[in-house]
């Protein structure tokens, strides 16, 4: 396997229809939007998708949800206790981690717990990834929901009624923009791979794969189109910037209000000897 030595920037386009993109638990899971009003998606929601997929592929992760948990530790101590035991120097427990996980050497790490006898180990990895957001402002819709039944049994004197109020959020409609980037030097230093960028990229192609919930029902969220730039060299011929950039997208009706992917005029602004693999996401 061959360290990374192209410079890698990508482009991810995502629909949100009528499913909770990412809730927001300080608002009532309300998914989360700014103050204009756009949908956002947090880089942490992203890289937990990112690392649900790199599991269903096969690759060994670190940072597992409980869910999802594949080697039966209960804490991110306990799994690095069991695979780091006894390292005492950082570049050897930082080099050992990136061998060991997939998302350690992907995102990085900081590994601050009680067997490393008082220091931390900080692995910064070569992959960023924005904040998503919609390309236009989001309509954010709400229903009352009752659940008719008891979730506990009740008193004896309790004449308490089984029905349960509820609220549920939803985007009625949506088209996000991840945007992200490989960094070379990054990935030198943690030993990221040609073969783990493909298989970022096979990643972000099926982020919602598997990924079903009664926020997101099946066919809910969806990638469109995946633009994946490679670099003739280390520190790429256009700024990450210009290249997400690029990227130009547009209302075809901008008094209508969007609700499906194919309202957008989707185009690529021309940058000389810097073409995009342009992916279909499923």
């Amino acid at each position: 396997m061959s360290i990374l030595q192209n410079k890698v920037d990508f482009v991810a386009l995502i629909s949100v229809a009528r499913a909770n993109s990412n809730g927001d638990p300080l608002n009532g899971n309300r998914p989360r939007t700014d103050l204009n009003g756009f949908g956002e998606i947090s880089d942490v929601c992203i890289k937990r998708k990112i690392r649900n997929r790199m599991q269903d592929l096969g690759e060994a992760v670190f940072v597992q949800s409980e869910d999802r948990c594949t080697d039966g530790f209960g804490s991110l101590s306990e799994r690095a206790s069991a695979s780091l035991k006894g390292i005492k120097d950082r570049e050897e427990y930082a080099r050992r981690a990136c061998e060991t996980w997939l998302d350690v050497r992907t995102f990085g790490q900081v590994f601050a717990f009680k067997d490393t006898k008082g220091f931390s180990c900080g692995v910064r990895g070569p992959v960023s990834i924005h904040q998503a957001s919609s390309i236009s402002p989001v309509e954010i819709e709400s229903i009352q929901i009752t659940k008719s039944v008891n979730g506990e049994k009740k008193g004896k004197d309790e004449n308490r009624a089984s029905d349960t109020m509820g609220m549920k959020h939803f985007v009625r409609f949506g088209l996000y923009q991840i945007k992200g980037s490989i960094n070379v030097q990054l990935a030198e230093k943690t030993g990221f791979t040609e073969e783990d960028a493909a298989t970022v990229k096979e990643c972000l192609r099926t982020l919602f794969v598997n990924d079903v919930s009664s926020a997101r029902p099946d066919g809910s969220m969806e990638v469109v189109k995946l633009f994946w730039w490679k670099h003739n060299c280390k520190d790429g011929q256009y700024s990450s910037a210009r290249v997400h950039r690029s990227v130009r997208i547009a209302q075809k009706d901008a008094d209508a209000i969007p609700s499906c992917a194919e309202d957008y005029d989707i185009r690529l602004e021309p940058l000389p000897g810097l073409e995009p693999e342009i992916i279909d996401g499923i």
